[in-house]
Formats: C-alpha cells, sequence, structure tokens
C-alpha cells in the first residue's frame, strides 16, 4: 500500500470486465493493476506487491485454481475470486485452495468494494494478532474468554466461544466447511458438518441472530460460513 491507497491487482481475461472493476475501484481511490492471463498476473504480483487479487478461474493460459496455489506459494494476499463458475464444487475448491472470497459474475460494484475493504481492513490488523474484537454491539475478548452482547454477557460453551473467535478473526472473509472444522474442531473431523449446524445454530440463537435475515453470522449453503462486517 502507497500513502494509504491499497493497490489491486486484476487478473482477467476480459477487457469489459476489468474495465468495470477498474472504474469502480479507482473511484474509491484504488491503485489498480491489470493482467490479462495467469503468466502476467503472476508477474505483476512479484513485481509490483500488491495489496490483493482480484482473480477470474477462466483464463486462457493457465486455470485460476493454479494461478491461487502459486500465489499461495509466495504471498498470503487476500485473493477474491470472480469467476461464472457458480457451482458449488467450485467455489469449495478454490476456498479450500487458499481464496479468501469467491463473487460470481454478473456482480455489482458496491458488494465487490465491500468485500474489498473488509479484507484489506483484516490483513491490516494481522500484523498485532488481536485479543479483542467488536463488530457493532458484539465484543468478545479472547484472553478472558468473555463474550458481550450490547453489554450484556452471553455464556458460550468452549467450542461456541472457539468457533465465534474464528469467524470473527476472519470477519467479512468466507470460510468453508472444512476450513473451520480443522480449525475449531481438528482434522480429523473435516467432514462432520452436522457438528457445524448444530453450534452455528445455537451460536445465533445466543446472539438473537436471524438466518433469515442475519446481522453476524451469514451461510452459503453448501459453501460456509461468513461473519458479516457491520460497517
Amino acid at each position: 500500500m502507497t500513502a494509504g491507497i491499497p493497490r489491486i491487482l486484476i487478473i482477467d481475461d476480459e477487457g469489459a470486465i476489468r474495465k468495470f472493476v477498474r472504474i469502480g475501484l479507482t473511484a474509491q481511490q484504488c491503485d489498480v493493476l491489470e493482467a490479462d492471463n495467469g503468466a502476467e498476473g503472476l508477474r505483476l504480483l512479484t513485481a509490483r506487491d500488491p495489496d490483493l487479487v482480484i482473480l477470474d478461474l477462466g483464463l486462457p493460459d493457465v486455470d485460476g485454481q493454479e494461478v491461487i496455489d502459486a500465489i499461495r506459494g509466495v504471498s498470503a494476499v487476500p485473493i477474491i475470486v470472480l469467476s461464472v463458475r457458480a457451482e458449488e464444487r467450485d467455489k469449495i475448491a478454490a476456498l479450500d485452495h487458499g481464496a479468501s472470497d469467491y463473487v460470481t459474475k454478473p456482480f455489482g460494484i458496491g458488494e465487490l468494494t465491500a468485500r474489498i475493504r473488509a479484507l484489506l481492513r483484516d490483513r491490516h490488523s494481522v500484523h498485532a494478532p488481536s485479543t479483542s474484537f467488536r463488530a457493532g454491539p458484539l465484543h468478545l475478548d479472547v484472553q478472558r474468554h468473555e463474550v458481550s452482547l450490547s453489554g450484556e454477557a452471553v455464556k458460550l460453551s468452549r467450542k461456541e466461544f472457539d468457533l465465534l473467535a474464528l469467524l470473527l478473526a476472519n470477519r467479512g472473509k468466507m470460510l468453508t466447511h472444512k476450513q473451520i472444522l480443522r480449525e475449531v474442531w481438528g482434522p480429523g473431523h473435516e467432514e462432520d458438518t452436522h457438528y457445524l449446524r448444530v453450534y452455528v445454530g445455537q451460536l445465533r440463537q445466543k446472539l438473537g441472530d436471524d438466518p433469515a435475515e442475519p446481522h453476524f453470522i451469514a451461510n452459503e449453503p453448501g459453501i460456509g460460513y461468513r461473519f458479516l462486517d457491520p460497517t
């Protein structure tokens, strides 16, 4: 990031999409880099060190999943996949490979820039690992193992607390079922999605979060969960 201006790299072979995104991001005071294939995108990643990458999966020279793997081999930069592939398996594969988020074409620039802001905010706060998280009226203190909502204490089990802490630490980012199960329950439980459904339901109930109109925890069926950014 130069002088507070985020540098965004767009890797997409569709010129119209790149132009649409560039105009929207430039209006948000972003420095935009563009590549129309995977090789050029990886070259710019190394040469210009962007703060975030927007990646299409259907590139002319290499599959976008391979580009994610290549980026993750050298960088932890946030990656937002922007793709016409709307199948669950494509979304899960991209997120499990290391993408930070997934937006399906066609899309609105408002939604995309909101996702970008959330990921950039998280990235620039990781240098000093937080032991306290706030999201609107919700406050979680890791060291004290305390959660409060609008100043009132919320009693959570250990797993509920760990689940909420993980979601808050990745606020704005889509986490797949496997990622959450691996982090909270351990590597041997990556297929135990029933655990996750039960605990998310309990957590929502204790936070007064309506799954039909969530304020905190959003679900993408078959994919995973995202803790919503209140800003």
